[in-house]
């Protein structure tokens, strides 16, 4: 990692033998940085890059970019916005260009603003109608009410429809300086050759400050939506662990032994042994300051009564007789996942841009698997013990669901 004079942070990963380069620019703000009026303008802000800067337009920017037969996307989460390429590595120069002229020097044009707010509300409109998508919006609204982290990352129809290119440039002006970005690739790349692009691109670029945000807590609460669907979508969530807990990665080992696989405790007792779903999953959420342990099922109306407390039960019997074969079995699915996952350059740049974003430093692949190797089953008890005694849980619920019990008393299982 090399640190340019006006606080850009460039960083590389060369791998031999290969004659591709994934590179991109990550911006240390997401969808929690914003405010309610102008809720969903990260995501509009990372669409409109693509719509024309003074010098291309949209169609020269793509025309560019797959002429060499690469490829041009981006996406927003709650905590970061990504905007990244994958060419030959003889076209790194031209990935960088483009990247430093769509995020310095984009117009907003007031037509393209135009048409893509009715993208956006379409994209708005498709979620709204996916309810195995949507349900982790109304999951995360009723974990965090109120605040930025629970506020949907699309934004709401009425205030993409009203949203002027003035916002965009207020949003990116407060939050796309340099030291609020970082440059990255890994591949077929030199790291001196990247550092000379990234002098030559963002060496002007304004120094900027680094990002504060408003500090989240789980609150807990439910979101009920009867719809007549064929399943009923739940999802439950109890407040979870920051990146930087010393229980970070017990919790990722505690989730895989729940719900993470074929072999995990949910999937043999709720869908083997009682045919009560088809899918059912659980993961961790975890943010700068704050986190998320969430359950997904997807069930019938005649077997969510019986479902939920099974669930329940099972989170809570994690902490007392977590056995060390499953445990065991759950830090080699880690192990495998992570190594299988990077051997891919698209991958590999994503987790180092992550790592320098949340932790300030790239985390050594022996270190990393060091980590979850350390993880025994008192660590997996231990955090399982203080995730579901943390309090209110959030429930969402989708579909036909007359049968499923009342917040009250699946918190009360927890109390």
């Amino acid at each position: 990692m090399t640190t340019l004079a006006n606080g850009l942070r460039v960083i590389s990963e060369g791998r031999e033998g290969l004659q591709t380069t994934a590179v991109g620019v990550w911006v240390d703000a997401g969808a929690r940085y914003e405010t309610i009026a102008n809720n969903g303008v990260a995501h509009m802000l990372e669409h409109m890059a693509f719509k024309g800067t003074e010098s291309r337009s949209a169609q020269d920017i793509a025309v560019e970019i797959e002429s060499v037969g690469g490829h041009l996307n981006a996406y927003t989460s709650r905590e970061h916005t990504a905007y990244f390429v994958r060419v030959l590595k003889e076209d790194l120069g031209l990935s960088v260009d483009i990247l430093a002229d769509i995020l310095q020097r984009s117009t907003f044009a007031e037509e393209e603003l135009e048409r893509e707010r009715a993208v956006v509300i379409q994209e708005i409109g498709q979620s709204e109608d996916t309810p195995d998508d949507i349900i982790f919006d109304r999951l995360q609204e009723v974990s965090f009410p109120g605040q930025a982290l629970g506020r949907s990352i699309l934004g709401p129809v009425d205030g993409i429809a009203n949203m002027g290119r003035e916002v965009l440039f207020d949003f990116m002006g407060r939050h796309y300086g340099a030291s609020q970005l970082l440059l990255c690739a890994a591949g077929a790349v030199d790291h001196d050759d990247l550092v000379a692009l990234a002098e030559r691109h963002f060496g002007n670029l304004r120094p900027g400050e680094r990002n504060s945000f408003e500090v989240a807590s789980f609150q807990g609460g439910e979101r009920r939506d009867e719809r007549d669907l064929e399943q009923v979508h739940f999802a439950l969530a109890l407040p979870a662990l920051a990146y930087d807990d010393d229980d970070f990665y017990p919790m990722q080992v505690m989730s895989t032994v729940l719900g993470g696989g074929m072999s995990s405790r949910l999937f043999q007792e709720v869908r083997e042994r009682r045919g009560l779903c088809y899918s059912i999953f659980c993961f961790a959420s975890s943010y700068k300051d704050c986190g998320a342990f969430s359950v997904y099922a997807g069930t019938g109306a005649d077997q969510v009564g019986e479902l939920v407390p099974v669930i329940c039960d099972e989170m809570l019997r994690l902490s007392g007789d977590a056995a060390e074969a499953e445990v065991a079995r759950a830090r080699n699915q880690l192990k495998a996942g992570t190594l299988m996952s990077l051997e891919s350059s698209a991958a590999r740049v994503e987790q180092l841009a992550r790592q320098t974003l949340v932790f300030g430093r790239q985390i050594p692949l022996d270190e990393l698997i060091e980590k979850i190797d350390a993880v025994d089953v008192a660590a997996v008890r231990r955090v399982a013990e203080r995730i579901t005694a943390k309090g209110n849980p959030a429930i969402a619920a989708l579909g036909p669901i007359a049968g499923l019990a009342s917040q009250a008393e699946i918190a009360a299982r927890f109390a």
